[in-house]
């Protein structure tokens, strides 16, 4: 999830886990589009419990364009650098692998913290966000967050869409992560 910056670009670097959606307005290419332009280093797309199965077939064949789009965003946005894209992982399996110190996963739950007390006072170089599916996660991948060290977060009361909670969040990372 680390990558270099030049000075053209913040001292941060975020890492979105992202699930996908079957809404055409929460597309894996619109996210893609979105997070390039606010400085997303690492893009994972997950196979969640709730994802669409027939995208998740897809994926592998989708991933190309994604990386076109990527790669069309960052220039838009002057990036030096593209966002990885990685391979599509299980969520429990893309959990453990992060070693980025804030370690987010954004709940739909009514005890969960809001995101600004979570982020309060936090100084990383490193997040990484999850961000689940429409519907939400289910109880045993918010246990394998849970276990990866990931912190659950709401973003307010209100259920937001998906690329309104990508955007939501990341912009609150960005926030409060920089200097």
């Amino acid at each position: 999830m680390s990558f270099t910056l030049s000075k053209r670009e913040e001292p941060r670097s975020a890492g979105l886990l992202s699930t996908l959606s079957e809404a055409p307005s929460c597309s894996m290419s619109l996210r893609c589009s979105r997070v390039s332009l606010v400085g997303v280093s690492t893009i994972i797309p997950l196979a969640a419990a709730r994802s669409e199965k027939a995208l998740v077939a897809a994926a592998g064949k989708r991933a190309e364009r994604w990386q076109k789009i990527l790669a069309e965003a960052s220039q838009q946005s002057r990036r030096v650098r593209v966002p990885a894209l990685k391979a599509l992982a299980q969520p429990s399996l893309a959990f453990a692998a992060q070693d980025a110190i804030a370690k987010i996963i954004l709940s739909e739950r009514p005890d969960a913290p809001a995101l600004r007390e979570l982020l309060h006072g936090m100084r990383a170089k490193r997040a990484a966000l999850a961000i689940g599916p429409e519907g939400g996660w289910t109880d045993e991948e918010f246990a394998a967050a849970q276990k990866a060290a990931f912190r659950e977060a709401s973003l307010g009361k209100l259920i937001l869409r998906t690329e309104t909670a990508v955007i939501a969040a990341l912009a609150s990372l960005n926030n409060a992560l920089t200097e």
